[in-house]
């Protein structure tokens, strides 16, 4: 096996390089400079041979330069952590393990079919068949657990016999088992096809394959025509999700790159048309991710399509009643992310802002680990008041006093360094400076408005959706495409963040159309069980 020297990136202006060449044309250059030099040259070999090798992929290089991709400031700075932190971990070292070997126990299969095996004749109060003296009494049940594997869709097939009279012909079959329809997918089927692909991100045409590998056949034609027909039916369900998310307290938005082929078409025709020396249109295409707190409950929304995340809010504030006051708004810097027309209480986002130290700190360590570690106080306090489940104002109360000094002394330091010329505006350390004190007053809303959160973090796991469904899937092949995409991916990612199980959600939608056509607040994520007759309905259990 190869070795290759340990790489050090180092970042040098590139006018301070410039300057450094002219003075060795005239005059012998500093030890330090003649070290700055060297530096750039061992790099430059490293990198080199990491390029030689056929071994290095573009992933593995970041990493063998940039190191890990993780962003705990102990994993960041390749430090331990400071003595402040010591009594916490101390007491986490201190706390029992929980007992238990990892793997789940019978009472976590939710979903599994229980079967109730009795002692035959005997029951609770019954005297011992062994002693005649003593009483039975009831324990917890032993368990058997067997988990078995199957096709995701089953099918069953009822082979009806079918007698003719010889003599006049009389056809005699016989009756189809009570339920049994016309229907060949039923409720089931369809959620279970919308959950694989538009929750787990599984392309129709994988799981068409896998199908038809395991005997029963389900081409991509037909898993698309029974998903776009019941996304038809619960349409109602999926209008009643974004006028509640309107009359949110805190929206949080964001958006990701999406194709839709249908779209790319229509601007080139229109391109091709209008010739090259028409204006140009947007020919971005985004899917954005809007996550709305009401009433403690949090809704998921999907819009795709050629608009910005702050278009996208805009549309859905339409809806806000009018007496409600702005809502909290978190989001990062980009203008695109807040809406015209709409006024709102803008927070941005101080995990991007921590990001920014994070890319540099290989090169500035000592200044980033200042930072890191005065926001890493700032989030064990909101940690904190989480834990303590304290409400808004409380929680306000608290990082006023406790994070407003450490975000105070931040932003002096962060200005000294500036002001001071302690910092190259130019370089990475600079420009992450001049990006915190350039929109401190947004990074610091949550001082200030109770309930406003610190990141924006609980969206961009909501847009993972999105990415895995791109990252797989690749396209949306039509506008209507994407926006049943869209329904499913809303009402299943909020069925998560319900804690409830999507797949029964989705299935009690379909088995209940009329009511949830007739009145469909009352067949959200979090409330339809109270709707369903335990006896027949699907059931809808709670997932942790």
């Amino acid at each position: 096996m190869s070795t290759r020297p340990a790489t050090r990136i180092i970042e040098v202006p590139m006018e301070q390089l410039r300057q450094i060449v002219d003075r060795a044309q005239r005059e012998p250059l500093s030890e330090e400079e003649c070290r700055l030099l060297l530096q750039l040259a061992e790099s430059y070999v490293s990198l080199t041979q990491m390029l030689k090798d056929r071994a290095t992929t573009i992933e593995r290089l970041r990493k063998l330069v940039f190191g890990s991709t993780s962003e705990k400031t102990r994993d960041v700075l390749g430090i331990p952590a400071p003595a402040s932190a010591a009594p916490q971990e101390q007491d986490r070292a201190d706390r029992p393990r929980p007992p238990g070997h990892g793997r789940h126990g019978a009472a976590a299969y939710v979903g599994a079919q229980r079967i109730r095996l009795c002692l035959g004749s005997l029951k609770s109060g019954d005297k011992c068949p062994e002693c005649p003296k003593g009483k039975l009494y009831p324990l917890e049940p032993a368990v058997i657990l067997r988990v078995t594997g199957q096709a995701p869709l089953q099918a069953t097939v009822w082979e009806r016999e079918k007698l003719r009279c010889n003599c006049c012909g009389k056809l005699f079959t016989a009756p189809a088992p009570e339920g049994i329809g016309e229907v060949k997918y039923d409720a089931k089927a369809a959620s279970m096809i919308a959950v694989l692909k538009y929750g787990s991100g599984l392309p129709f045409n994988r799981l068409g394959a896998l199908q038809e590998n395991l005997g029963i056949p389900l081409p991509p034609s037909t898993q698309w025509d029974i998903v776009s027909e019941v996304a038809t039916q619960i349409e109602p369900a999926y209008g009643e999700l974004i006028r509640q998310a309107a009359q949110g307290k805190v929206v949080h938005n964001d958006d990701t790159g999406m194709t839709i082929l249908e779209l790319m078409g229509e601007r080139r025709a229109r391109k091709e048309e209008a010739g090259p020396e028409e204006g140009t249109e947007r020919t971005g295409v985004f899917t954005s991710g809007i996550v709305s707190t009401t009433e403690g409950r949090r809704i998921a929304l999907f819009f795709t399509g050629p608009r910005h995340a702050g278009e996208n809010l805009q549309e859905l504030l339409a809806q806000r009643a009018s007496e409600l006051g702005p809502p909290i708004q978190m989001c990062d810097a980009l203008s695109r992310n807040t809406p015209e027309e709409f006024e709102t209480i803008v927070a941005n986002c101080l995990a991007h802002g921590r990001r920014k130290f994070v890319d540099v700190a290989g090169h500035f360590p000592a200044e980033c680990r200042h930072v890191l570690e005065t926001l890493r106080e700032v989030y064990r306090n909101d940690a904190a008041a989480r834990e303590q489940s304290m409400s808004p104002a409380q929680r306000l109360r608290f990082h006023q006093a406790h994070s407003n000094p450490l975000m105070d002394a931040l932003q002096q330091w962060m200005t000294e360094q500036i002001e001071q010329k302690k910092v190259e505006p130019n370089s990475g350390l600079g420009e992450a400076i001049g990006y915190m004190l350039r929109h401190w007053e947004k990074l610091t809303v949550f001082l200030r408005t109770p309930g406003a959160p610190l990141d924006n973090n609980l969206c961009e796991r909501a847009l993972k959706k999105a990415i895995l469904h791109r990252k797989n899937s690749l396209f949306y092949k039509s506008v209507n495409g994407a926006h049943v995409g869209d329904l499913y991916m809303s009402l299943i990612h909020t069925c998560h963040l319900a804690g409830v199980s999507a797949f029964d959600y989705l299935t009690a939608l379909r088995e209940n159309i009329a009511e949830v056509v007739r009145d469909p607040a009352q067949w959200m994520p979090w409330n339809y069980r109270d709707e369903l007759n335990p006896r027949d309905g699907p059931g809808g259990s709670t997932r942790g």
